[in-house]
């Protein structure tokens, strides 16, 4: 079971994206998961971490929740 961090921007007003993301991970892997977190942030941050380890950031990649739940896929 893995846990999943979803760090955002809070003064970016990130939030809804940050839930959009939660809720399609949730929805595809939610028996396969010990938690899906959102974690407040700053500087723009919009990130997807599987047990630590950064699988997609917004600084590098395109927003796109079908693409980060295939990263999250392969990482699980």
């Amino acid at each position: 079971m893995s846990t999943i961090e979803i760090e955002y921007c809070v003064p970016c007003g990130f939030l809804d994206r940050a839930e959009e993301i939660q809720h399609a991970l949730l929805k595809q892997f939610g028996d396969r998961l010990d938690r899906v977190a959102l974690v407040t942030g700053d500087h723009g941050v919009l990130t997807v971490a599987i047990d630590g380890e950064i699988v997609w950031d917004k600084a590098d990649d395109d927003y796109d929740v079908d693409e980060i739940v295939r990263r999250v896929r392969g990482a699980i």
